[in-house]
């Protein structure tokens, strides 16, 4: 096969550092974002915030000096396009050419190069678990060291929701041979013995083995004097499987209790803790930092960027100076280099606050009627309707909406809350999915207690209101929502 040199024209998407970047910072999260800005911040010497209070006071002459010291800086800067170009090759990367900003991914250290730097985010102390609870109330107790051995095996027994997930038979071969225990492996009874121990350790209902022994248990911690106490107890010592089924004629059947005592008692026990171990975790609170802000002024609803997500940034005018005043050394190079790098980003964040507004403000335009008058006023909306009205490419849209929220008088909503499916109607238009769920809990808050409405009948309704949904799509939003089916929604009048 002869070799031979052709010459091909074509056209071929690339992606430049700068595209790079600016894709990179589109997609962050409100958090992510400030960590990088923050990252940024401490590896660029031309970067610099400042807020509002500072740029309101600066004066028309320093404004001037600032711009003119800038644009000869530019002259300097482009007349050296060799050494300093303005658009990088699009095969290259960030640290092929500058060593000032790196990203996030290189490590635990703010530098992103895998060093070992303080992350003050890494020294909380570690979160209380059950495990440590029950073993702080164990020494506190004065157990024989026998005892203490056999009490720990069950702690390590027990999960996360305060469950001993394991039979006392098992225990027992497990400490058939153990080196901690003097004398004779134990026996079945003398493990049942040290979990009751543990059973009246907090909280209550810890140690049980199913769940009609953990609701036994924390009944049995209840006053004496608290009313419908026994009638609880009976209820879940001799008629579980009936309360399990919310079978109501079973239980007044077999209890011979009359409808008033029944649904006193039945609320008692639904007051009670199924997971008693969710009760001593500590789960730390997980904040959301709207990107948006969306009020209604003079009737019109209007979007604006919370000032509080993004500090203002600007290239620092002292270092400015000495660009002007550097020779073409090293250093003068190294600030040309930090210089432009600054600048890229601030351009990146700009576009990326432009982009997020711009798309905010085309969903509230779509969802108007969702602002006015709520979630049963929702429109089918899909990432390419948006798309479209903003000249955008769905994937950009799809990086805007995702961990981007949007604070509103309804609530703090994430973008793709808006985006929802479509259920064709009676007269040829369509429902969002959302508004159906809106539909359904609201027939489900106004039903009977005593007859509550099934799935079929939801649906029904629905096609009565000209939504043309199935019995097995309402089972599923349903579901979605945490609702229970109807047998298990059922009370007593």
């Amino acid at each position: 096969m002869k070799q031979t040199i052709q010459l091909r024209l074509g056209q071929q998407l690339t992606m430049t550092p700068q595209l790079q970047q600016a894709i990179k910072l589109l997609q962050l999260s409100t958090l992510d974002l400030q960590r990088e800005i923050q990252e940024a911040l401490e590896s660029n010497l031309m970067l610099e915030s400042t807020d509002e209070a500072e740029a309101d006071v600066a004066s028309d002459e320093s404004e001037r000096h600032r711009r003119a010291a800038e644009a000869q800086v530019d002259d300097e800067v482009r007349a050296e396009q060799s050494e300093m170009p303005d658009e990088l090759p699009v095969d290259s990367s960030w640290g092929d050419t500058y060593d000032g900003y790196l990203s996030t991914g290189g490590g635990s250290g703010g530098g992103g190069d895998g060093s070992s730097e303080l992350d003050p985010f890494a020294q909380h102390t570690r979160p209380q678990t059950l495990h440590d609870h029950l073993e702080w109330q164990l020494n506190l107790a004065r157990l024989a060291p026998r005892d203490r051995v056999i009490a720990d095996a069950l702690l390590d027994a027990i999960d996360a929701n305060g469950y001993l997930r394991s039979d006392i038979d098992e225990l027992v071969d497990a400490m058939a041979h153990p080196d901690d225990l003097e004398g004779d492996a134990p026996e079945p009874d003398e493990v049942e013995a040290v979990l009751h121990r543990i059973q009246a350790l907090d909280p209550p209902g810890v140690g049980a083995r199913s769940l009609r022994e953990c609701l036994l248990l924390q009944l049995r911690a209840v006053p004496p004097e608290q009313p419908f106490r026994a009638e609880a107890m009976l209820i879940c010592d001799e008629h579980f499987a009936a309360l399990a089924r919310n079978d109501l004629d079973d239980l007044r059947r077999h209890t011979k209790l009359d409808p008033d005592t029944l649904r006193e008692a039945l609320t008692l026990i639904r007051s009670m803790q199924p997971r008693p171990g969710s009760l001593v975790a500590d789960i730390r609170p997980e904040y959301v930092i709207p990107d948006v802000v969306v009020a209604k002024r003079n009737g019109v609803w209007t979007v604006e960027l919370n000032p509080e997500t993004t500090p203002r940034l600007r290239v620092n005018p002292g270092y400015l100076k000495l660009i002007r005043r550097a020779d073409d050394g090293p250093d003068n190079a190294c600030l040309k280099t930090h210089l432009q790098e600054a600048r890229w980003f601030i351009k990146s964040l700009a576009s990326r606050n432009d982009t997020v507004l711009r798309v905010a403000a085309k969903i509230v335009e779509l969802q108007q009627n969702f602002f006015d008058y709520g979630e049963e006023a929702m429109k089918p909306l899909v990432l390419r309707d948006v798309a479209d009205s903003l000249e955008l490419h769905e994937s950009t849209v799809s990086r805007v909406t995702t961990q981007k929220y949007m604070h509103t008088p309804r609530g703090t909503f994430e973008f793709k809350y808006f985006f929802s499916s479509h259920v064709n109607t009676a007269s040829g238009g369509e429902c969002s999915s959302t508004a159906i769920r809106a539909f359904i809990r609201k027939l489900v808050a106004a039903e009977t207690p005593s007859k509550p409405l099934s799935d079929n009948k939801i649906a029904g309704i629905l096609t009565e209101q000209g939504i043309n949904v199935a019995r097995r799509t309402v089972a599923k939003y349903r579901e979605a929502m945490g609702i229970p089916p109807s047998n298990e929604r059922k009370r007593l009048a």
